[in-house]
């Protein structure tokens, strides 16, 4: 299975348990393992985590945030076992391109309401909760709601990004009464509480979400959305609706030529870049290198711009994605194509392809639950840039995100705003599975759930995770602490300083131009990761948490 040594500096160990959850912030964890103690199922598991990451990890998500989330789920009857939930929000009725001309002089704002698209996450935990659930909603989010009422102590990570944050956002309506009430961000160790959100919590719990989106709370979003002068409205809000997808894939066979497939929530999400870069190196048969060599990163680097170029080109919400599809972009002989046109010895400034001519016509947080039965939850939920919008609504402690601020205002763009649309989204869940051949043909059975947070990160830390788990045989815990690389604009990658110093100028011999950046943090993402042991359910699972946060993997 895995070499379980680890070669990188880290503090932590897998951890080994038949019930299993894996946040970025310890005390989240634990609200989700309670649900598991008390009978609950991975779901309510999740449900309970998530909500509590709102209050614990206001930095990088809260009530205003989009959700994606992959669930399996082992008792379905129709053998249908993988489920998809896209709980992104839709752009206000009254957006086009029109409406940004006249009042921002054809700029889409990074900040302020006329960032915010209708916020999904809540929307996203009643549907989670009401399709997989066993326990009562509203005790799902108690755990939450006890921590924003009492507080709690802010952990290291979390109080120097929140100070990072405040000069951008100290101007932004509601952002320094709730996040700074002393004038200044939260010290390591010292108490935050949050009764308003607290308060917002426990409506949402009774209400069984709809207050959020047809009652008091939507009340007070959208009158505030009115005194900003903001486009949101009541029928915005009430006719906000979550989908259910199915995931997209592609086929990866690890070092002992075992068959796997990484699942993908579709567009209008970025995770089929991971689909494009993981394509592409199984082209370049990166395994015919060693682990951290340079021959082996230089390829999956031109790989993964390679993918980028073509998602920033063609990927929008799938409705509006009518001339380049998801098909046109996954087609093997198109990946081939693609793979063929990296230089193995030169890095290359790639423009988008011409996908479909193979075919007939035709700031963010992760979350990951698993429990006994073998049900797994893959769940994201952001704010987008750390606090998103910095709007937060007087009264209700709910913080809105900025996701409006990914749309294009080229018309010409399958991404250009327009109302009620889903812009480009970064947050992505992923989730492997694995091939077996039974008397009934080949099957999929479940394998790790999974995620790395980090904007343009995620698809990027998916592809080097998954590399070292199924090409190299690297444990999760040991795939997750190991340096990494994001590729930026041109020939810029970024490298943490924990790479090797021979590797950053063997980089920099091919042609890359390298951007050391000390903030892991901010940069280059964070991951959770629970891996199933066997088909055996008494074998349970290994998970990990990334130390480039607060979190952990806690179990039974």
């Amino acid at each position: 299975m895995f070499d379980w040594a680890n070669p990188y500096p880290t503090l932590r160990s897998p951890l080994f348990a038949r019930n299993v959850v894996a946040t970025s912030h310890p005390l989240a964890a634990q609200a989700g393992l309670s649900m598991l103690a008390r009978g609950g199922n991975a779901v309510d598991a999740a449900v309970a985590a998530a909500a509590a990451m709102t209050i614990v990890e206001p930095v990088s998500n809260g009530l205003g945030s989009d959700a994606f989330a992959m669930v399996w789920d082992p008792a379905a009857k129709d053998g249908r076992h993988l489920h998809g939930l896209n709980a992104s929000g839709t752009a206000p009725a009254a957006w086009n391109v029109d409406y940004f001309a006249r009042k921002h002089a054809g700029v889409l704002p990074m900040r302020g309401w006329d960032s915010v698209t209708v916020p999904g996450c809540v929307a996203g935990w009643t549907a989670l909760s009401r399709r997989f659930g066993t326990l009562p909603f509203a005790d799902l989010l108690a755990p939450a709601v006890d921590l924003a009422a009492r507080g709690y102590g802010v952990p290291a990570i979390v109080a120097g990004k929140w100070a990072l944050q405040l000069p951008v956002l100290r101007d932004q309506p509601g952002f320094l009464e709730t996040f700074a009430p002393q004038g200044r961000a939260p010290r390591p160790g010292e108490r935050f509480t949050h009764a308003a959100a607290a308060r917002s919590l426990a409506a949402i719990a009774e209400s069984g979400g709809e207050s959020f989106y047809r009652g008091a709370l939507a009340e007070r979003l959208v009158a505030h959305a009115r005194a900003c002068g903001a486009a949101m409205t009541e029928r915005d809000l009430a006719d906000y609706r979550v989908e259910w997808v199915d995931p997209i894939d592609k086929a990866y066979v690890d070092r002992q030529g075992a068959r796997h497939v990484l699942h993908e929530i579709p567009p209008n999400g970025q995770g089929i870049a991971a689909l494009m870069a993981l394509g592409i190196a199984a082209e370049l048969d990166v395994a015919r290198f060693p682990v951290d060599s340079i021959d082996a990163l230089h390829l999956l680097i031109e790989a993964m711009k390679l993918a980028f170029a073509d998602v920033y080109r063609y990927v929008a919400d799938a409705r509006h994605m009518t001339d380049v599809t998801v098909a046109h972009l996954l087609d093997d002989a198109y990946l081939a194509e693609r793979a063929r046109s990296i230089d193995p010895a030169r890095a290359t400034d790639f423009t988008h392809g011409v996908p479909g001519r193979f075919l007939r016509p035709g700031g963010t947080i992760y979350l990951t639950t698993a429990d006994e039965s073998g049900m797994m939850v893959s769940l994201i939920q952001s704010n987008y840039m750390g606090f998103g919008s910095g709007v937060v609504v007087p009264g209700t402690g709910i913080s809105l995100q900025n996701r409006g601020h990914c749309f294009s205002l080229d018309a010409s763009h399958p991404n250009v705003v327009a109302g009620g649309k889903r812009p480009f989204h970064t947050i992505i869940p992923g989730f492997l599975t694995r091939t077996v051949d039974g008397p009934g043909g080949p099957r999929q059975v479940p394998q790790m759930s999974f995620g790395v947070m980090g904007g343009n990160m995620q698809p990027q830390g998916h592809l080097q995770t998954l590399v070292r788990m199924l090409t190299y045989g690297q444990q999760p815990q040991a795939a997750c602490d190991a340096p990494r690389w994001k590729v930026g604009t041109g020939l810029s990658v970024d490298c943490e300083t924990t790479m090797p110093a021979p590797t950053r100028l063997a980089l920099i011999d091919r042609g890359h131009r390298i951007e050391s950046i000390a903030d892991s943090y901010m940069d280059f993402g964070s991951g959770q990761f629970i891996w199933k042991l066997s088909d055996d359910p008494e074998d349970g699972y290994v998970a990990a948490s990334d130390s480039r946060r607060d979190g952990q993997a806690v179990g039974f």
